[in-house]
C-alpha cells in the first residue's frame, strides 16, 4: 500500500483590531476562489518561520515578524495529504495581493460566513479563542449572541 507523503504547508494567523487577515486563492487553481489563513509550502532546508516570512512577503508583499505556533493538523484532501502548522505572526506594510486574487480582513463572526478550505475550519475554534481573549469580549467587533432586546 502506497502512503502519501504530506505536503508541508505554514499559514500565518495575524490579528490587527480584532480582524483576521485571510487572502482569497486565485480561481481555477486547487482550491481556488475559497478565502484561506496566507501562507504556502515550506520549502527543502526553511524553517517554519522563514517559510512563512517568504511567502508573506511574495503573495502580499509585507514583511513579518513570526512568533509563536497556534495549532498544528493533518488533513487528508482527495488528491493529497496537507500538514498544516498555523502560526501567530505580525505584519508591517498594508497587505496586496500580488499572488492571490484578494485581500480581506475579518471579524470572528465573519469567517464562519467565508467559503474556507476544509482545512482550515478546524482551526476556527482556536482562531475563535484567541481573538476573544486579546480583544475581549465587550469590543465592537463581537455580538453577545446570548442577549435580546435593545438597550444592552
Amino acid at each position: 500500500m502506497l502512503v502519501r507523503r504530506p505536503t508541508l504547508v505554514v499559514a500565518a494567523l495575524v490579528i490587527r483590531e480584532g480582524r483576521i487577515l485571510l487572502d482569497r486563492r486565485k480561481p481555477g487553481g486547487t482550491l481556488g476562489g475559497l478565502w484561506e489563513f496566507p501562507g504556502g509550502k515550506v520549502e527543502p532546508g526553511e524553517t517554519h518561520a522563514v517559510a512563512l516570512r517568504r511567502e508573506l512577503h511574495e503573495e502580499l508583499g509585507v514583511d513579518a515578524n513570526i512568533g509563536a505556533e497556534v495549532r498544528r493538523l493533518q488533513f487528508a484532501y482527495p488528491d493529497f495529504d496537507l500538514e498544516l502548522v498555523l502560526l501567530r505572526a505580525d505584519v508591517t506594510g498594508e497587505p496586496r495581493p500580488l499572488e492571490v486574487d484578494k485581500v480581506g480582513w475579518f471579524t470572528v463572526a465573519e469567517l464562519g460566513e467565508l467559503s474556507m478550505p476544509p482545512a482550515d475550519l478546524p482551526l476556527l475554534a482556536d482562531v475563535r479563542s484567541i481573538v476573544e481573549a486579546e480583544v475581549g469580549s465587550k469590543s465592537p467587533h463581537y455580538r453577545d449572541e446570548t442577549k435580546t432586546g435593545t438597550g444592552d
